[in-house]
């Protein structure tokens, strides 16, 4: 276990499967929000930097497990109908994912949390932005915005659901095209933490380790999806991630 996981104790190891069950359980159902519930839990007894490589594998794993669930040409679709925001959004992320090992942990917590709890507290109150029709200046921004801080943290669901919902996306369509974005963005944050050094041979179990219960979290959650109202639920999520939002705001705010 030593040599497998010089970073964690086997205690602590157990924890992380769990919390990666939790996140995997959510994603399942809302389509994002795995990194998010990753970085909350796990920070709470790891750094950042080990926290965002342990959520990398898993992410790129479930992602693509949710952008195929339609298949294959339905993936490729949506790939080319968002390509100008996946562009934009690699190239972001992976410029940003260079400033990981400079910012302090206490700093990329406010980066996570204060979107993060502005975001939930904007959809449960109801104020959704609305696009009449796609923009590529838009799509621009919501790229470069999903991108940046998805290199900094792990964390682009937030503005991308905004993004998507601002769209009127239907539901479907919608858990398919994160599943496409946060895929491709996931594989793009792999390769810039390789570069950066937060995925190295001290890391790498650990992420590995944490794909089967991501991977099982997901599969209930999708069931679960299938079964009940998807409003209700994502509504409940919406309550978690506010509340996780704004533990990472306080945590940040104690330096």
């Amino acid at each position: 276990m030593d040599t497998l996981f010089p970073l964690l104790s086997p205690s602590a190891l157990i924890i992380a499967a769990m919390i990666a069950v939790l996140a995997g359980f959510v994603k399942g159902v809302v389509g994002f929000a795995m990194p998010l519930v990753f970085v909350s839990g796990l920070t709470t007894f790891m750094s950042a930097e080990l926290a965002l490589a342990g959520l990398i594998l898993p992410t790129v794993i479930t992602n693509g497990q949710q952008a195929m669930r339609q298949g294959l040409p339905a993936a490729i679709k949506s790939t080319l109908e968002f390509k100008v925001f996946l562009a934009v959004g690699c190239v972001a992320l992976l410029c940003s994912a260079q400033l990981v090992r400079v910012f302090p942990d206490h700093v990329m917590m406010a980066v996570i949390g204060v979107p993060v709890t502005f975001f939930a507290a904007m959809q449960l109150a109801g104020v959704q932005l609305s696009l009449r029709k796609r923009s590529a200046a838009v799509e621009v921004v919501a790229g470069g915005i999903a991108g940046g801080l998805g290199g900094i943290s792990g964390i682009w669901g937030p503005p991308t659901v905004a993004y998507l919902t601002a769209l009127n996306t239907p539901k479907q369509d919608q858990m398919r095209v994160q599943g496409v974005i946060y895929g491709l963005g996931a594989v793009a944050l792999l390769v810039a933490h390789v570069a950066s050094g937060v995925v190295r041979a001290e890391t790498i179990a650990f992420s590995v380790a944490m794909i089967p219960p991501a991977f099982i979290g997901v599969q209930i959650g999708m069931s679960v999806m299938d079964r009940i109202d998807q409003q209700t639920f994502r509504r409940a999520t919406l309550f978690v991630l506010l509340i996780a939002g704004l533990n990472l705001v306080r945590r940040a705010l104690m330096g």
